[in-house]
């Protein structure tokens, strides 16, 4: 199978047409074009079928699609791994974590990071959704929940404290809650119930303490951790966040600091293949130590 009719079979299989393969491979799109039909006159099969709304891969096209792409995953990452010195870390690592995380906690530090290790090309993809590393999507996720795949390295990281905030603007208007009872009169944000959370239990601020109608009223539902964090900031009403969203924020203050929701185990996940990755080690216990750092009295960090 020739090697670069391949190369642009799975561009175009990624992109989805001949025109957005062709600016990725920057080729014309008729070369991309003669390109696939060679290849698929080479295989006797048909691969796409045309659309005037663009291509769609047949069951051949699929069945080759999975295996170029693993094989391209592996590529990725056979490369990176050569073009890594073994006492000076470098070459691109991407990251993905929550929005909220990634937003809040991990962007303000990544400075200090590139500036100790400037030859590492750091990409932070901040998705509320699991991206797959075994497919090189990224090569380190640090999850709110453990890894349920089996070829996965994980790390416990930290163990996240959530409570109830708001902002002082809120609390001088509408006072503050001194029991559970009294949060059923007070504006409440909260994640929409039938939305995938990046976080198990995150609405439990919306039936503790027994509310009448097994669930407390809301003011605002928003699919994103940091979403309700600015909708807090802004004055709206009350939430609960994770302690790292509110960090640092001085006119955010804890509503009814004795009550607590559950704890969040974070984990720092890769790949099997990046096992002696130099890049993975480094961002590791640079991780390590911020987060002792930021949270010396109430993390929980693993071995």
């Amino acid at each position: 199978m020739d090697w670069d009719k391949l190369r642009v079979f799975h561009a175009v299989a990624e992109a989805g047409s001949f025109t957005h393969a062709g600016e990725t491979l920057n080729l014309s799109q008729s070369a991309v074009s003669r390109q696939i039909s060679a290849l698929e006159e080479s295989l006797h099969v048909p691969l796409f079928h045309r659309h005037a709304r663009g291509l769609i891969l047949t069951e051949q096209g699929e069945l080759l699609y999975r295996t170029a792409r693993e094989v391209f995953a592996k590529l990725s990452m056979t490369e990176a791994m050569l073009s890594e010195s073994k006492e000076h870390p470098k070459g691109p690592l991407k990251v993905t974590t929550t929005m909220a995380f990634g937003s809040t906690w991990l962007t303000p530090r990544v400075r200090e990071f590139l500036s100790l290790y400037p030859d590492v090309q750091l990409s932070l993809l901040l998705d509320d959704t699991e991206l797959d590393l075994s497919m090189r999507e990224a090569d380190i996720a640090i999850r709110m929940s453990a890894p349920r795949q089996p070829d996965l390295i994980q790390r416990h990281l930290m163990t996240v404290r959530v409570h109830i905030y708001a902002h002082r603007a809120y609390a001088e208007k509408r006072g503050l809650p001194q029991s559970l009872d009294e949060l059923d009169h007070h504006d409440i944000i909260a994640y929409p119930g039938e939305t995938r959370a990046p976080v198990s239990n995150i609405n439990w601020l919306l039936h503790v303490g027994d509310p009448p109608g097994g669930e407390r009223q809301t003011v605002l539902r928003v699919n994103s951790l940091y979403a309700m964090y600015r909708a807090v900031e802004s004055g709206l009403g009350i939430a609960s966040l994770p302690d790292y969203v509110v960090d640092g924020n001085p006119d955010i203050v804890r509503v009814l600091p004795d009550v607590s929701g559950p704890r969040i185990d974070a984990y720092f996940v890769y790949a099997e293949e990046l096992r002696h990755s130099k890049r993975i080690a480094v961002f590791r216990d640079f991780l390590v130590r911020k987060v002792q750092e930021t949270f010396p009295a109430s993390h929980a960090v693993g071995a």
